[in-house]
C-alpha cells in the first residue's frame, strides 16, 4: 500500500468518527426537550400544544431552508470552511433558546440552530461519497448515521432522567449541550480536511469502481429533477414525516394516551433509536454486499415502518407497543437512511453531490416542519393524536407504491434490456 491509499484509507476513518460525533450534537439538541414538554410549559406560562410543536418546527423550518443554500456553499468553498462556523452558530443558538424566558425568544433560539446546522447533511455526506470506499459506502453512511441514534437516547433519556425524575431546570440542559457542541466543532478543526485543497483521489477503490448506478463525468447535464430523483424525495418526506412525529410527539402520546408515567417515557422512546443502531449497520453491510438487490431492500423497509407506526397506535398492550417499537427502530428510518443516502450519491456527477444531497434533504425534511405542527394541531382539535400518527402510516404506503412504479419496476426494464 503506498503511502498516498494508507493516509486516504486513514482519513475517511477520521471523517466517519468526526461525523458520528456530529449527528450526536445535533441529536441531543433535537430530542431533549421532547420529554420535559410540560416543564417548558409550565415554565413559559399558559401555551398550547401547536405552540409547544412548532419549537421544533421552527427549528425544522429554517433546517430545511438552508439546505439548498448549504449544497451550493459546500460545493464552492468546501465542507470544513462551512461546517466550523455553522456549528459555532449552533451552540449560540442553543445558549439563547436555554436562556430563553419567554416563547419568541425559544423560538429565535430554534430558528438560529436550524439555520446553524442546515449545512450539517450535505457536508456530512458529500464527504463520505468522495472519500469511502465505494464498497463500504452505504456502512459508512450507516455507521454516521448512528450518531443520531446515539444522541437520541442521550437526549431522551437524559432529560427524562435529569428534569422529569431529579428536577434539574431544563435550561441547563441546553447550556450542557452547547458545550458538546463546541467540543464537536474542535473535533471537526483538527480531524477534517480543507476539502477544496485535497488530493483529488483518496481512494484507489473510488476512483476504479464502475457501476450502472455512478454516473460519470461525462453525465454533467444529468436533471436532479427527473422523475426517479422526484420519486426518491418523496420517499424520504414520508420517512421523515413518520420519524419526526415520532421523535417529538411520542413522550406526550405515551403519557396521554397510553398512560405511560413522565419518567418513563425516555425510556421507551428510545427503544426506536437503541434498535436503529443495529439495524442500520445490518442492512448497509447486506446491501454493501448485495447491491443488485436494495430496490427490494428498501421496498420492504418502507412497508414494514408503515406498518410498526400504525401499530405502536395500535397496539392494545405496552409488549406488543414496545415490539412496534423496536422492530420499526430496526427497520425504519435509520435503517432506510443510509440507503437512500447511498443510492442518490452514486446517481449524479460528484460535482453535484452536495447539491443532490441538499435537495434530497430539503425534501425530505419538508417533513419535519409539517409533522410537529401538525400532530399537535391534530391533537389540539381532536383531543388525540391517533390519526396524525396514521398519517404517518399512509405517508409510508403511498411512498412504497410510488417508488414500485416509477423506480423498481423501471430499474428491471432497464436491466433486463
Amino acid at each position: 500500500m503506498n503511502e498516498l491509499e494508507k493516509n486516504g484509507s486513514q482519513y475517511y476513518k477520521k471523517i466517519i468518527v468526526a461525523l458520528v460525533l456530529g449527528w450526536v450534537a445535533i441529536w441531543i439538541y433535537r430530542t431533549i426537550l421532547t420529554p420535559i414538554y410540560p416543564q417548558i410549559q409550565s415554565s413559559l406560562g399558559d401555551v398550547s400544544n401547536a405552540e409547544i410543536g412548532l419549537i421544533a418546527s421552527v427549528y425544522f423550518f429554517a433546517y430545511t431552508g438552508m439546505q439548498i443554500p448549504a449544497g451550493v456553499l459546500v460545493d464552492k468553498f468546501g465542507q470544513k470552511a462551512v461546517l466550523i462556523p455553522a456549528f459555532i452558530g449552533f451552540a449560540i443558538g442553543a445558549v439563547v433558546l436555554g436562556t430563553a424566558g419567554s416563547l419568541p425568544q425559544v423560538y429565535i433560539g430554534s430558528l438560529i440552530s436550524g439555520i446553524a446546522t442546515g449545512s450539517y447533511y450535505g457536508s456530512a455526506y458529500s464527504l463520505s461519497a468522495k472519500h469511502v470506499p465505494k464498497d463500504k459506502k452505504t456502512f459508512a453512511n450507516a455507521i454516521i448515521n448512528s450518531g443520531s441514534a446515539v444522541g437520541m437516547v442521550i437526549g431522551l433519556i437524559g432529560s427524562s432522567v435529569l428534569v422529569g425524575g431529579l428536577n434539574v431546570e431544563w435550561n441547563w440542559m441546553l447550556y450542557g449541550t452547547a458545550l458538546i457542541i463546541l467540543g464537536v466543532t474542535f473535533v471537526f478543526y483538527i480531524n477534517i480536511k480543507s476539502d477544496k485543497k485535497s488530493p483529488e483521489v483518496e481512494n484507489k477503490e473510488n476512483a476504479d469502481a464502475t457501476s450502472a448506478d455512478i454516473v460519470t463525468d461525462s453525465a454533467d447535464d444529468v436533471s436532479l429533477f427527473s422523475g426517479k430523483h422526484i420519486t426518491i424525495y418523496f420517499t424520504y418526506f414520508a420517512v421523515c414525516y413518520g420519524y419526526y412525529m415520532i421523535v417529538t410527539w411520542l413522550p406526550s402520546f405515551l403519557v396521554a394516551e397510553k398512560g405511560f408515567a413522565q419518567s418513563d417515557v425516555g425510556y421507551v422512546s428510545a427503544l426506536v433509536a437503541v434498535a436503529g443502531i443495529p439495524g442500520a449497520l445490518i442492512f448497509a453491510r447486506l446491501i454493501d454486499r448485495r447491491q443488485q438487490d436494495r430496490l427490494k431492500y428498501i421496498l420492504m423497509l418502507l412497508l414494514v415502518a408503515a406498518v410498526m407506526i400504525g401499530l405502536t397506535v395500535y397496539s392494545p398492550s405496552p409488549w406488543i407497543l414496545y415490539i412496534a417499537l423496536i422492530l420499526y427502530g430496526l427497520m425504519g428510518k435509520l435503517a432506510i437512511d443510509p440507503v437512500l443516502i447511498t443510492y442518490v450519491s452514486d446517481s449524479v456527477p460528484e460535482q453535484k453531490t452536495a447539491k443532490a444531497l441538499g435537495l434530497f434533504n430539503f425534501f425530505g425534511m419538508a417533513s419535519s416542519v409539517v409533522a410537529p405542527w401538525l400532530t399537535g394541531y391534530i391533537g389540539d382539535v381532536t383531543g388525540s393524536q391517533v390519526l396524525a400518527f396514521y398519517i404517518g402510516s399512509i405517508l409510508l404506503i403511498a411512498a412504497a407504491v410510488f417508488f414500485f412504479f416509477v423506480i423498481y419496476l423501471r430499474s428491471g426494464k432497464e436491466s433486463h434490456a
